[in-house]
């Protein structure tokens, strides 16, 4: 059942777990609990597609380094930013979930192993193969490194653009014991009398209708940014908000942070430009990356950061005329369905054009010296206390504060990027494959993070917020325990890349989803210890029933 609220805005819902965001994260929950017998009631701030009045409840304040708007990081609408997600799905290494010395902050309360299970389930959500395409696959186009300086992990590309949308989420919609809430932005979360658990969600619709959500679980599933917003933004028990007891809500805030690495030289510019293009591999489509190998990094010091390589102009250039246009049409485009087909359009004419011409014509214009054979940076950012969300004093329309975001990367990351350029040479020089000229920016004593414009149509970073609510079985170092439930809240959960101690280069969608998954099934074990009462508020008719009686509203 779908209400949107904007419409007709019942005063009081119950269900047995309310989900709040209807993202990647949110909509595998509802599934996965849905599946086990619960009824769920999944609350989305937004509409089923962009509106710019929604939109700006995200607006906020950057007050560290440069970052892009705020109000542009995340859409507000039924499934999320995955409406303009590129695809890419790969695991975390197994180095990114120990304790690593060399990191400071670093250790994951749960193992690779912990989520190997869920990492297949979720391929298999997205449709993708159980495992991804084997390095014995990739092995006859890519360098044979040396496995103890450096991997080529590989990517798979989840090829359906709108798997999340609400026109493939019928399923949800249709279930019986499923109740989609849309225009339903959470304004608090409200504890019980003796603030050990949540007790209610205080709701309200773009119309102004304030509603009740109760449930026995709840589960916060907005993103890297709102999931932390909302905690603090919950002072009813205390000033410092849910969860908060250490100060750490909206600490710890990360990014994919990219940059331009450098630039290979010689007379292998046809060899890297083929090697690491994305191509048909493993029964889905592929593309490899390079990264440290573990060993290295613990000999170095180092962070698990990578690199791709790339046909780019020079540092020094103006950026290609097409390049622009779809730079444009990306960023200035409201991304409205008719938006996203606009950017999906110009991205596949894009594609197409490169599947026809590539290797050969970036390999031309870098004999012609237009191109560059670049170092494409998808950083590892280590985990920093002072890189954080916080709130402002100013309330958005919905009487929520605006965030503050101040983000910090520091040394090491930098240290990292150098020294994955650098091993990166010494491999490249002794398997006979070009020269490795570092970016300038690596050498600078400051070091100091540095973007360029002219290295993706996303030169800052990934829209990848993670690390805010960070897991710990201390709640002297984390928000949520390895189950991911808030510490001292024994009834609310947090679901997405917030909870990530640590970021590794891996994009974090696949991560997200095993984790949903994972939280589901322990939500689940617990609900059947209570079978009676849970069966009762699982009972289509009964949750009708809870949903009739109208909101009281603004005039």
């Amino acid at each position: 059942m779908h209400i949107d609220l904007n419409n007709s805005a019942p005063a009081r819902i119950h269900g047995d777990v309310a989900i709040i965001g209807a993202g990647a994260a949110g909509i595998t929950l509802a599934r996965r609990l849905l599946a086990g017998g619960l009824t769920v009631v999944l609350l989305e701030s937004g509409g089923l597609d962009f509106e710019k009045a929604t939109a700006e409840l995200n607006r906020g304040y950057n007050i560290g380094q440069n970052y892009y708007e705020l109000e542009d990081s995340r859409l507000r609408f039924f499934g999320g930013t995955t409406a303009i997600w590129g695809g890419r799905a790969v695991e975390l290494d197994p180095i990114d979930f120990i304790r690593r010395p060399w990191v400071p902050h670093s250790g994951w309360p749960i193992t690779a192993g912990d989520l190997r299970p869920y990492y297949k389930q979720a391929r298999a959500a997205l449709d993708l193969p159980e495992t991804g395409p084997s390095q014995a696959e990739m092995a006859s186009v890519l360098p044979q490194f040396d496995k103890r300086a450096l991997t080529t992990p590989i990517w798979s590309f989840d090829g359906k653009a709108d798997r999340f949308s609400f026109a493939r989420s019928r399923d949800l919609v249709e279930h019986p014991r499923c109740t989609i809430l849309t225009h339903a932005t959470v304004r608090e979360i409200i504890p019980d009398e003796a603030q050990r658990g949540v007790e209610r969600l205080a709701v309200r619709s773009g119309r102004g209708c304030d509603v009740e959500v109760r449930a026995r679980h709840y589960v916060l599933a907005a993103g890297g940014i709102e999931n932390p917003r909302l905690l603090l933004a919950s002072r009813r028990a205390s000033p410092a908000g849910l969860g908060n007891r250490h100060d750490l809500v909206g600490r710890f805030f990360m990014e994919h942070p990219h940059a331009r690495g450098g630039r290979i030289v010689g007379k292998s510019a046809w060899f890297w430009l083929n090697a690491f293009k994305k191509r048909k591999a493993g029964g889905t489509f592929a593309a490899a990356t390079i990264a440290l190998a573990e060993p290295m990094q613990a000999r170095r010091g180092l962070l698990n950061t990578s690199l791709t390589v790339a046909g780019r102009r020079p540092a020094d250039a103006r950026q290609p005329a097409l390049m622009a246009a779809y730079q444009m049409i990306r960023h200035k485009a409201e991304p409205t369905v008719s938006g996203r087909r606009m950017w999906r359009a110009a991205k596949g004419g894009v594609n197409a054009l490169q599947g026809i011409a590539d290797p050969l014509r970036p390999w031309l214009l870098n004999r012609m010296g237009k191109l560059d054979v670049a170092l494409l940076v998808r950083a590892e950012q280590s985990p920093n206390p002072d890189s954080r969300v916080t709130l402002s004093d100013e309330l958005d329309s919905q009487g929520v504060p605006r965030v503050k975001l101040d983000w910090r990367t520091n040394a090491l990351d930098v240290d990292s990027v150098r020294g994955l350029v650098d091993v990166l040479g010494d491999e490249t020089r002794r398997l006979g494959l070009g020269d490795v000229q570092p970016a300038g920016w690596l050498s600078d004593p400051d070091r100091q993070w540095v973007t360029d414009p002219l290295i993706s149509t996303h030169a800052l970073g990934g829209y990848h917020h993670m690390g805010t609510t960070r897991m710990s079985d201390d709640p002297r170092h984390g928000v949520t325990d390895a189950q991911t439930r808030v510490h001292g809240l024994h009834n609310l959960y947090v679901a997405g890349s917030s909870l990530f101690p640590t970021s590794g280069w891996a994009n974090p969608t696949l991560t997200i989803i095993a984790l949903a998954m994972r939280t589901a099934d322990r939500i689940i074990d617990e609900a059947r210890g209570t079978v009676t009462s849970s069966a009762r508020a699982s009972d289509p008719a009964d949750v009708r029933r809870r949903v009739t009686e109208p909101a009281t509203c603004d005039a």
